[in-house]
């Protein structure tokens, strides 16, 4: 599952084919600072993004939720961590 680190968060991103489809949805989950380096914590389950969108391979699907996380974390925005 495809990653980066944005601060002190930790950002996971991927795709989940959708039932009985041959399409993908794009999920993201966002992890925060832990006092434990061994436990994580999650701040964002898992959850689709762009729910109205459907992509026709995985990795489309990847790019979208990079995209989405990313956005969250802009100043200003009301959706996630940097807001």
């Amino acid at each position: 599952m495809p990653y980066e680190t944005m601060r002190e968060y930790e950002i996971e991103y991927s795709s989940t084919r959708l039932p009985d489809s041959t399409h993908w949805a794009a999920m993201v989950t966002i992890y925060g600072p832990s006092s434990s380096p061994m436990h994580r914590s999650c701040i964002f389950p898992l959850q689709r993004v762009s729910i109205n969108t459907i992509f026709t391979n995985p990795e489309q699907a990847e790019k979208e939720a990079h995209k989405v996380a990313l956005q969250m974390f802009e100043p200003g925005t009301q959706r996630g961590p940097g807001g």
